[in-house]
């Protein structure tokens, strides 16, 4: 079986697959201090809970976005199943992926594998809407090369930061309100929160279209992804695990270029 390792800035994903099937998954909050050993304490127990074991796991890979966690997660890995990570880098997506962008290797890894996805399960062109730390819009064109996005703030992020930077501001729960304008403080932060983004999300997937001369398959994919999927009809599918799936075909793809060496 395959663990496929997601570390993103808010969370990191780690899956047990088996052939192109997502068998089990978990999300752990990201934090770059974490060590080997509490990695492993906490993974064998998600393993155990679950009915795996560390015995079943014959491949790892690894894509990250934060560079001051890997040494840790590549140190679990080494220790607990006696193997390195195939950590993801742009120049090892570069055969399987046209990389259309000005720096390739500034790309997030995590951005090219929902590319490689799309071009996998999907049609092209597409826009994948991630909702992560940062909401990303990755754009594949209609050749099938990722050829770039937009990057804007976070839902949470924004979450925190008004409660951060106004100390009247409640910190708020992520929750679609009934009506547009707020009658209370609350409702009116959620009303921004929700509906600001859908105006984001429409507005520039909008841009995007006239960008790209035609109207792209939208895929919406990161842990609040059905949430805001209700809200517009400019999304066509929530894939949640999007990411993970590219990290499967980018895995299936090295290992049949390494059986016909």
């Amino acid at each position: 079986m395959l663990l496929a390792i997601d570390a993103g800035n808010t969370n990191v994903v780690f899956a047990v697959i088996d052939g192109e099937s997502v068998k089990t998954c978990w999300r752990i909050r990201s934090d770059s201090a974490r060590t080997a050993d509490e990695y492993a304490a906490l993974l064998r127990q998600l393993f155990e809970q679950d009915g795996f074991s560390f015995q079943q796991i014959t491949d790892v890979i690894l894509s990250s976005v934060v560079p001051e966690a890997n040494r840790h997660i590549q140190n679990f890995i080494q220790k607990c199943f006696g193997r390195d990570a195939t950590l993801i880098r742009s120049d090892l997506v570069a055969p399987y992926l046209d990389i259309d962008i000005d720096k390739p290797e500034e790309a997030g890894t995590d951005r090219l594998m929902n590319a490689l996805a799309v071009m996998t399960h999907y049609k092209a062109p597409a826009v994948v809407v991630d909702f992560g730390t940062s909401t990303n819009f990755d754009v594949v064109n209609k050749k099938g090369a990722f050829c770039g996005g937009v990057l804007a703030p976070g839902v949470n992020l924004s979450v925190e930061a008004l409660h951060a930077a106004a100390a009247k501001l409640p910190k708020i729960d992520i929750t679609p309100p009934q009506k547009i304008i707020g009658s209370n403080t609350v409702d009116a932060m959620r009303s921004g929160l929700y509906w600001g983004y859908i105006g984001l999300i429409e507005g520039t997937l909008k841009r995007i279209a006239e960008e790209l001369g035609e109207k792209p398959y939208v895929i919406a994919t990161g842990g609040l992804a059905s949430i805001y999927a209700d809200g517009t009809d400019m999304i066509d599918t929530v894939d949640e695990t999007l990411t993970l799936k590219g990290l499967v075909r980018l895995h299936a793809l090295q290992a049949e270029k390494a059986k016909a060496a």
